[in-house]
């Protein structure tokens, strides 16, 4: 089954999204986190502890982009789309529950992570909702 034009906007969106910040990160985490209201300092543990992710999170983005290309990857690029915008939020929402209310920057991206979820989740429903089965023999078709 090929992909719509949906779930390559959704891949899309997705994708450039995490490969931008994933690369902001990586690059500049002061930058990154100072633009949120956090003061990294100088710790060299610190930044190397938020330039992993960074550079995970970028990597992801781009398997996220592969997924619109090359047909083999689309499963993987929408597990790992759905993966990591429905994470990203639960993360978020703990974090409000357990520490209070961040600041305005932190629930901005709280509401652009809930979007590209929903976005995910409406563009990959035809998907999600078929059996196991069908799922494997629609990729081994391939």
């Amino acid at each position: 089954m090929k992909s719509t034009t949906l779930e390559k906007i959704a891949l899309g969106v997705s994708g450039l999204t995490a490969l931008a910040i994933g690369t902001f990160i990586l690059l500049a985490p002061r930058a990154f986190y100072a633009s949120y209201g956090i003061s990294l300092g100088r710790d060299v543990n610190l930044l190397s502890e938020l330039r992993a992710p960074g550079a995970g999170l970028a990597g992801v983005g781009l398997l996220m982009l592969l997924g619109i290309q090359r047909q083999a990857f689309l499963p993987a690029s929408m597990a790992v789309a759905l993966t990591v915008f429905i994470a990203f939020p639960v993360g978020r929402l703990a974090g409000l529950a357990v520490d209070g209310v961040p600041s305005g920057s932190v629930i901005g991206a709280l509401v652009a992570e809930l979007v590209i979820a929903a976005l995910c989740l409406v563009a990959f429903r035809r998907r999600l909702s078929q059996p196991t089965s069908a799922l494997r023999e629609t990729s081994q078709a391939r």
